[in-house]
């Protein structure tokens, strides 16, 4: 397998292409920024047979080239695309099967990791894909490791990202590895976003404290939730449901999918999210009301399940600044 300086781009273009995605890559790698002292790539957007490709925003795409010419490049990308787990057709696989095998870079975003899927390059790999669809893809392809928490992975030369914006996560990702920090970093400086963000995908997942519903569980999981600031464990969320301790905990996973302590952290988590996006109160306060009983505590399991930390979390998402 032959190694290549990251010089040519091929970028695979469906039909109904998402507009904001491949606008990010041809950002990245599409426009001349010499004069500035930054790489340059020889740049092309492809589709199968070199005709136009419609968008999913009512516009057509002008395509000057077919799939040959993703055999000269050094990365090769897959565009988001509709009902991208039906898969592209074999042409495409084939193509990003021989990418691979001569050792380019071959990269999806979004959705269009489900192509990557198609082609067989996720077996046994590291993964990941926009997060509503996470546990589709490791559905659909048994064989991968999808991540659903991380913005991008790479796992030898294959490189997927998450939703939408990842895009730019993944691609600077990228460039860091060809041609160093200092040239990242400039990119990015370029384009006005972060270097390197913080976190992973799990903090941007809507997750809102929802009403329980569960057979048996319900009375129990609502008084909880209800005064997560108190101490709750195994044994007294037992009591309340007036069963063995043991008994408890089986019939908890057989209703909720989750033992009863990942699903009390988990509440307390989202209670936490909403007051850091919605209060003003301290990460302390937040911590005590949340159940976590200290900040430090609070800190470990964002840290453990977000990626992330209480105070980057809330410069994130904050819906209003104190007065």
């Amino acid at each position: 397998m032959l190694r290549h300086m990251l010089r040519n781009v091929a970028v695979i273009a469906l039909p109904d292409v998402a507009p904001f995605e491949l606008g990010v890559l041809c950002e990245l790698f599409g426009y001349d920024r010499s004069a500035e002292g930054l790489p340059t790539y020889d740049f092309a957007v492809c589709s199968i047979d070199g005709s136009p490709v419609p968008s999913r925003s009512g516009f057509d795409v002008a395509v000057k080239h077919d799939l040959s010419r993703t055999e000269a490049a050094d990365l090769v990308v897959v565009a988001p695309f509709d009902n991208p787990w039906y898969g592209p057709p074999e042409s495409v696989s084939a193509a990003l099967r021989a990418a691979h095998e001569r050792g380019a870079w071959v990269m999806s975003v979004c959705t269009s990791a489900f192509a990557l899927g198609a082609a067989g390059l996720l077996d046994g790999r590291r993964c990941t894909t926009h997060w509503l669809h996470t546990a589709r893809l490791a559905r659909q392809y048994p064989s991968a490791i999808v991540d659903p928490d991380v913005l991008y992975v790479q796992d030898g030369r294959i490189l997927t990202s998450a939703g939408t914006a990842a895009s730019i996560d993944a691609g600077l990702h990228l460039i860091r590895q060809e041609h160093g920090s200092a040239v990242a970093t400039m990119l990015a400086r370029r384009m006005v976003v972060p270097p390197h963000r913080e976190g992973g995908q799990a903090q941007y997942i809507e997750t809102p404290l929802k009403p329980v519903e569960c057979a048996t569980m319900q009375p129990v999981l609502t008084a909880v939730m209800e005064t997560l600031d108190r101490p709750h464990t195994v044994d007294t969320m037992a009591g309340m449901a007036h069963m063995a301790p043991r008994t408890f905990a089986r019939k908890f996973r057989e209703e909720t999918g989750a033992t009863p302590h990942d699903w009390l952290i988990s509440q307390r988590l989202l209670l936490a999210r909403r007051l850091l996006e919605d209060s003003d109160l301290g990460v302390d306060v937040i911590a005590d009301r949340a159940g976590f009983g200290s900040a430090a505590t609070l800190r470990h399991h964002f840290a453990q399940r977000l990626s992330t930390t209480p105070q980057a979390y809330r410069g994130t998402f904050r819906s209003s600044q104190p007065v």
